[in-house]
């Protein structure tokens, strides 16, 4: 007879009592029992930790370490199947897309890309990346910097992609066409200045970035730094404070017109 398998258990630090193993969580916050009806969340998380912040704390630092490794590349396929299937294969786990040259859009599925489709592609140069809402940050963007021949990359809604992070992008100046910075909320006017690099761009949005503080005077700016560029976001004129003075009396005191 087989003997039976040992179960599977997930730990966590603690700040005062080492370690703790899932199941012992439960136990701690199961309502049943006379002695365990008046527990709640708050009072558990009060015995294991010393005040909220060392609650807050530990709760970054998970998060932080989270978005590291998701961050990480891939070395050992780049070895084994060059950076065009190492870089797709960092946007596709991210939760994004990636599009090979003359080949359909290609997304992460739950069987995942097999090591003969990694063969077949890894002569074929990445066109496209759509990584709208991926968790990519500056260290990750070595996985994305290593397609020289990348056309088009969309980086909307990135929680981490930041000022730093368009300062390396001058490496795909020779490639990339169209870019979307859409919704990121760390980038503002200086990231966007760093753009300067990229004079092969045919299509930049730079719509709704909460850190610019002036969107209609920044896509003036961007339009005159990228001259052959459409630049999408703001209309021109947001943002642009009119004083009283420049108003002419006839538009001051004349009614709106129905």
């Amino acid at each position: 007879m087989a003997a039976p398998r040992a179960s599977l258990r997930l730990v966590a630090p603690v700040w005062n009592r080492g370690t703790s193993g899932i199941r012992g969580l439960s136990k701690a916050v199961d309502p049943e029992g006379s002695q365990r009806k008046g527990r709640t969340l708050l009072q558990f998380l009060t015995d294991h930790f010393y005040d909220v912040e060392a609650v807050r704390e530990y709760l970054l630092r998970k998060q932080v370490l989270k978005v590291q490794k998701k961050n990480r590349s891939f070395t050992y396929i780049e070895e084994r199947y060059g950076p065009y299937v190492a870089g797709a294969y960092f946007v596709l786990k991210q939760g994004g897309a990636v599009k090979f040259r003359d080949r359909e859009w290609m997304r992460a599925n739950e069987q995942g890309l097999s090591s003969l489709e990694f063969r077949k592609l890894q002569e074929v140069p990445v066109e496209a990346v759509d990584a709208s809402g991926c968790a990519i940050n500056y260290q990750g963007l070595d996985n994305l910097l290593a397609l020289k021949e990348l056309q088009s990359l969309s980086l909307q809604r990135c929680p981490h992609v930041d000022d730093w992070c368009l300062g390396r992008l001058y490496h795909l100046a020779d490639s990339l066409q169209e870019l979307s910075l859409a919704g990121c909320p760390r980038i503002s006017e200086r990231g966007l200045a760093c753009l300067h690099h990229l004079q092969n761009l045919r299509r930049l949005d730079i719509s709704d970035l909460p850190s610019v503080s002036n969107p209609g005077l920044t896509q003036i700016l961007v339009e005159e730094m990228l001259p052959h560029c459409e630049v999408l976001g703001a209309d021109w004129a947001q943002g642009l404070k009119v004083g009283p003075e420049e108003q002419s009396p006839d538009a001051a005191g004349s009614p709106i017109p129905a």
